[in-house]
């Protein structure tokens, strides 16, 4: 049984795309670029806000221009990052089930740390134990450093720690940290990318992913 588990937050407990989506297109529509279809995001996302910001925006954008969107990306989001994002089907239980089983349950994510706590406590209570996100003086991933941190905060030796994803940025992080990886299909990335990456595990439901962990 793994003694730890990481999990990424954005496509692997929560269903974030649709205020993602809005909260870029928003910006777009101010500064009065194209904006793209919603679905897009999903291959936009998974890198931090600071690299959407650049992948939503057009060709040849100044560093001006960047800044701009980018405020107004962060105001849009901070007010409405709980409109549309739900937890995945059996999430909450989840992690619920693995607090029980005494597995330690927490978070790395590219997505800003405020943003990231606020969004973690609202759809998980104390069930999340530990979060790193972006700002907090770690490299983004797939850089291992805060995965790394966060079993050396738990006490965790990397056989006994799982990291869960849905995409090859997570997939990527784990292969860094020498940690094992278990791809979830339910997320923003398709099959075909995170099998390029050769997972340990793949999994198509919450219930698939407790097996893995506690067997």
């Amino acid at each position: 049984m793994y003694k730890l588990v990481i999990f990424d937050l954005d496509g692997t407990l929560l269903n974030t795309l649709g205020d993602l989506a809005a909260a870029g297109n928003h910006a777009l529509a101010e500064l009065g670029y194209p904006v793209p279809d919603g679905d897009a995001y999903r291959y936009f996302v998974g890198n931090g806000i600071p690299i959407l910001i650049h992948r939503i925006q057009p060709e040849g954008h100044t560093d001006e221009e960047h800044a701009r969107c980018y405020q107004v990306f962060t105001e849009y989001y901070s007010v409405h990052k709980t409109d549309l994002t739900v937890p995945y089907d059996g999430m909450r239980e989840l992690l619920r089930k693995l607090r029980d089983k005494g597995v330690s349950c927490v978070v790395n994510t590219n997505k800003a740390h405020e943003f990231s706590c606020e969004l973690i406590k609202a759809a998980f209570g104390d069930t999340i134990c530990d979060i790193i996100g972006f700002g907090v003086g770690f490299p983004a991933k797939p850089a291992p450093d805060a995965a790394l941190e966060l079993c050396r905060r738990h006490g965790a030796e990397n056989g006994s720690v799982l990291y869960v994803g849905d995409s090859n940025v997570d997939m990527h992080t784990a292969a860094a940290a020498g940690i094992d990886s278990c791809a979830v299909l339910w997320g923003f990335r398709d099959r075909e990318e995170l099998q390029e990456c050769s997972p340990a595990y793949m999994v198509s439901s919450a219930a698939e992913l407790f097996e893995v962990i506690v067997n």
